[in-house]
């Protein structure tokens, strides 16, 4: 998910953007079928520039609604940014129950799931064979993409995967948001203004240094990304997190990396925290999918037809959100008024975007009683 500048929390974005930033309009519930209709778009200019159809992506329109599962060594280190030298016996739900995650995603009306499959701390739910920092050596070995996929097959729910580029572990000399004065690449670097030969910003009168990586990190993700979409059978999402940092040359290799591999499969890649408009294309660009984090889709509903270095692209848009105030389990963290969700809900459902609603597993491994009952009080009273 995507950083913040330091002193700013997750929790006090999450609270100012989910105060009155759902509105009046939302107040009353909208009927199912209005939650679920598409803003009216400008005339479509044709086919489009883009790589999959416009049916096919209409068709992962209709899904409408899914399960974001952040799960991994953040459970059990109580920090969604650990930094990555805690050691993998950390992590070891002792009651892990995967099926369990997507029976509650199925049951929930939930049409599809994605799951962190590595965050921040670099820890990583495969037997990975290009790092030993994974489920293998850890105090539970389950490989958890592998079950994930399967539930996901069992129980008729498409299984997405989420990858995050921020790693504070295998860093190969990439410099991260972790480290000291530093955060994502949000703009386009100023070369006029160095700091010990590299790039920095100025911003509300600090300065901060750009994060970035290098080609063997690079490497490195292009190995383990090939490991996750051939290993498991077909993935119907790929959620890339801080995309930013890999820089626009090596995400669309990444980007034709990932389509050579599964060309059905949608590519998300996290915008941020912000409405989807304008679009983020230093930052974001190539993606299927407009993603964006926690802030509301605009009141005039997401804009799918964008024009991007002189194309005309149909861009469907997903908005992640958490049921309560946190990304991963905290006990302290409880779901949110059901008619708040309800709200967020018909909001983004009717402002033309997907719902990623993210649902988090304990340490045990297992989604909370309260957080079951929170997602089927809401689907309840959506009427899905």
């Amino acid at each position: 998910m995507e950083t913040r500048e330091p002193g700013i929390s997750r929790r006090r974005l999450l609270a100012h953007a989910s105060r009155g930033a759902i509105g009046a309009s939302a107040a009353s519930l909208l009927g199912a079928s209005a939650a679920q209709a598409r803003p009216a778009d400008p005339a479509a200019p044709g086919p489009g520039a883009q790589r999959l159809s416009i049916a096919q992506l209409q068709k992962w329109e209709a899904l409408g609604y899914g399960m974001f599962i952040s799960f991994g060594m953040s459970t059990f280190q109580s920090n969604e940014y650990p930094d990555g030298t805690q050691a993998a016996t950390v992590y070891a739900p002792d009651r892990l129950d995967v099926d369990q995650w997507i029976s509650v995603a199925r049951d929930a009306g939930m049409k599809y799931a994605v799951l962190t499959a590595k965050h921040v701390a670099g820890h990583c739910l495969w037997p990975s064979k290009v790092t030993d920092y994974t489920v293998a050596v850890s105090g539970n070995t389950t490989d958890v993409v592998e079950q994930f996929v399967k539930a996901c097959q069992k129980r008729g729910v498409n299984p997405g995967l989420y990858y995050c580029s921020w790693d504070n572990r295998n860093r190969f000399g990439s410099r991260t948001p972790s480290d000291p004065d530093s955060n994502v690449f949000i703009e386009k670097p100023d070369f006029t203004k160095l700091k010990d030969g590299l790039p920095i910003y100025l911003k509300n009168g600090k300065t901060y240094r750009y994060s970035y990586t290098t080609s063997l990190f690079q490497d490195f993700v292009t190995d383990q990304i090939t490991e996750l979409l051939t290993r498991y059978g077909p993935i119907a999402e790929v959620w890339l997190d801080i995309p930013g940092v890999l820089g626009q040359g090596y995400r669309s290799f990444l980007y034709q990396r990932i389509a050579q591999l599964q060309p059905e499969t949608v590519v998300v890649t996290n915008s941020g925290i912000n409405t989807g408009d304008p679009y983020r294309v230093d930052y974001a660009w190539p993606a299927d999918v407009i993603g964006i984090e926690i802030k509301l889709p605009p009141e005039s509903g997401h804009t799918r037809w964008r024009t991007i270095e002189g194309k005309q692209y149909y861009l469907p848009g997903e908005c992640c959100q958490p049921l309560g105030k946190a990304w991963f389990y905290s006990p302290s963290d409880h779901p949110r008024p059901i008619q708040e969700l309800a709200d967020l809900f018909t909001t983004v459902r009717g402002r033309g975007m997907n719902l990623l609603l993210n649902v988090p597993p304990d340490m045990h491994g297992l989604i909370p009683d309260e957080s079951v009952q929170a997602v089927q009080r809401l689907s309840k009273r959506v009427g899905l």
